[in-house]
């Protein structure tokens, strides 16, 4: 079940552990995508806090939000961005977005596949994704003070196997916020510190999950250089109708 989109929003720009968070993210994003001139930029989900720092040299940016959740007009002194969309069914054009951020939505999803299918409609050849999720493993998944804490959690071996089944190629793994999930202020002197020695220290859980991804091609649908290849002839002749040629009885003279 997705959360209310003012209940994210207000998360991420009115409390501490909230501003916190976002620049914790935007930090590992930049290192993953750190321009994207000329380039399409969607967000499905609440993406809003890691989509604005495309708003300036991409050729276009859209946030797509689910019904499920809501919708925000954003940015707010700005031409508005944002469309509520059927989570099962994107207005994208097929192949047309060259970068794609996944938030705050795969772990609510009622329909994970049908959702997945579409990111990788959409994303066009050369294209990357980016799916966040909470770590199952941190304890940002154990607290129901942030929108980390809802929804179904994943480990990265998890997330991996799924956009795998689904023609997703892993490209880089990163996690993030390794600071507490608190808003205690004597805890929060801390964050600095603890995202700091969590980049260098391999072994620490992180609460997000950031998978980048590029799109396998679907050999399903055939090949264009396969498919207008000239007729067949010789040895090979009749494969392509499933009836192979008939091989030569050597011992019959009548072929000699």
């Amino acid at each position: 079940m997705y959360l209310d989109v003012k209940e994210i929003n207000e998360f991420y720009n009115r409390s501490t552990l909230g501003r916190a968070a976002k620049a914790s993210i935007n930090k590992n994003l930049s290192k993953i995508w750190p321009e994207a001139t000329g380039l399409n930029v969607v967000g499905f989900g609440f993406s809003l806090p890691f989509l604005r720092q495309f708003l300036v040299g991409s050729r276009r940016v859209i946030s797509l939000m689910p019904a499920q959740m809501g919708v925000l007009a954003w940015p707010k002194k700005e031409n508005n961005v944002s469309v509520l969309v059927d989570e099962k069914r994107w207005p994208i054009d097929t192949g047309h977005v060259d970068r794609l951020i996944v938030a705050h939505s795969l772990e609510h999803s009622v329909d994970p596949s049908t959702l997945l299918a579409e990111a990788y409609r959409v994303l066009g050849p050369g294209g990357r994704a980016l799916f966040m999720v909470p770590n199952r493993a941190g304890l940002w998944s154990r607290s129901d003070n942030t929108p980390f804490g809802h929804g179904k959690p994943f480990s990265s071996g998890q997330l991996e196997t799924q956009l795998r089944l689904h023609g997703f190629l892993p490209e880089k793994h990163i996690s993030a916020l390794y600071m507490l999930p608190s808003n205690r202020k004597s805890l929060q002197r801390l964050a600095t510190f603890l995202e700091k020695t969590g980049e260098k220290l391999p072994f620490l859980v992180g609460g997000l999950v950031m998978l980048e991804v590029s799109k396998l091609p679907d050999l399903t649908k055939g090949s264009p250089i396969l498919d207008n290849r000239k007729e067949v002839r010789g040895v090979l002749e009749g494969f392509s109708k499933g009836q192979p040629k008939p091989v030569l009885d050597i011992n019959n003279k009548n072929h000699l």
